[in-house]
């Protein structure tokens, strides 16, 4: 790989604490003439290197040109190298390359750049993948772990990547792999039904409802129909029985409150993704489930969510890990691969 001496920077620290997504790697004091982008259904991100660190930045992908001002003081004439991911990367190729002025745009395969980025993040950058555990009140719940010794130890185990749709992927080495699953019900789901539902003007305003919100006023509980839990099916008076079905109770008549419903969605949404992903992973015998993707946002309810329903379906037998980089696989893939990598597209 052209950058192997970045790929292999073990030295690299990120700020935890504050939530900083820079990755400092100290021991590089050369400039890096690259940058790494990944444009999706909803998000356009980028990856590059200044100061020392990588750095990332993400817009809407609505506002691509936005997207692409950010970039236009990155790039060096003649010398800087582009390297682009996601669907967008081929729908806009020619926008791009024009934008910034770049002689071209290396094209990478999306599920091959976010294995690229998701081996560098696992094994190079410290405190990356954690789990959720709010079992002690006075610690982040967000608990670093240490991987198996060894990147082969970690083999196999499922990526679950939530953009706008979710894929599956079964992951045996870091040139093995396949999409073996997926679902049209992501987050370009959840951002479209809460813009037509809520006031909300963007995704992350949308998380601030849902943090706002109480989902037990639009969802029908176990407690509700029985009035207390159902033990002996294992099913405590606060398991949700149906999403939103006090709507439906109540006629209509009642409006309800649009922290509550963006609570309500993003719940359905995510438990569903964390029901299909223990399925997949079920079937397929893998045991590390690890979760990514801009759907994610570090947003502690939807982090929650998804563990607590891997933890239920499998009884307890499986944990759901997460990046906190978790939207920047793809982009940190296309930043880290070889010109010989890009595809063509027709």
């Amino acid at each position: 790989m052209e950058n192997a001496h970045i790929e292999n920077a073990r030295a690299a620290h990120v700020d935890v604490q504050n939530r900083s997504l820079a990755i400092y790697l100290p021991s590089e004091k050369t400039r890096v003439n690259r940058i790494g982008i990944d444009i999706g259904g909803s998000l356009a991100k980028c990856v590059y290197f200044k100061d020392q660190a990588l750095r990332f930045a993400s817009v809407e992908t609505e506002k691509l040109d936005s997207f692409l001002d950010i970039l236009k003081p990155l790039v060096c004439d003649g010398c800087t190298k582009l390297f682009a991911t996601g669907g967008g990367a081929f729908k806009y190729n020619e926008h791009v390359v024009n934008e910034l002025k770049v002689a071209s745009c290396s094209r990478i395969d999306e599920i091959e750049a976010l294995i690229i980025g998701a081996t560098f993040l696992m094994t190079q950058v410290p405190q990356e993948v954690f789990v959720w555990d709010n079992s002690v009140p006075e610690r982040d719940p967000m608990v670093p772990i240490e991987l198996p010794v060894g990147v082969a130890d970690s083999y196999p185990y499922m990526l679950v990547n939530i953009g706008s749709g979710v894929g599956f992927i079964r992951v045996d080495g870091p040139d093995k792999f396949e999409r073996i699953g997926g679902t049209a019900l992501g987050g370009g789901t959840l951002w479209g039904l809460l813009s037509l539902l809520t006031p909300a003007k963007n995704f992350d305003e949308m998380l601030q409802m849902a943090n706002e919100g109480n989902h037990h006023n639009l969802d029908m509980l176990v407690g509700d129909i029985y009035g207390s839990g159902y033990p002996r099916m294992g099913l405590s008076a606060t398991t949700t029985a149906s999403f939103f079905a006090k709507a439906f109770k109540q006629g209509g008549e009642t409006q309800f409150a649009p922290s509550d419903i963006s609570r309500s969605l993003l719940i359905a949404i995510s438990y569903n993704i964390a029901q299909l992903a223990y399925l997949h992973a079920h079937y397929h015998n893998i045991e590390r489930i690890y979760f990514a993707g801009s759907y994610i946002r570090g947003h502690s309810q939807t982090i929650e969510t998804i563990s607590n329903g891997i933890k239920y379906w499998s009884k307890g037998e499986k944990t759901a890990f997460f990046f906190r980089h978790e939207g920047y696989l793809g982009a940190v893939g296309a930043f880290l691969s070889h010109p010989s990598k890009s595809v063509s597209h027709s």
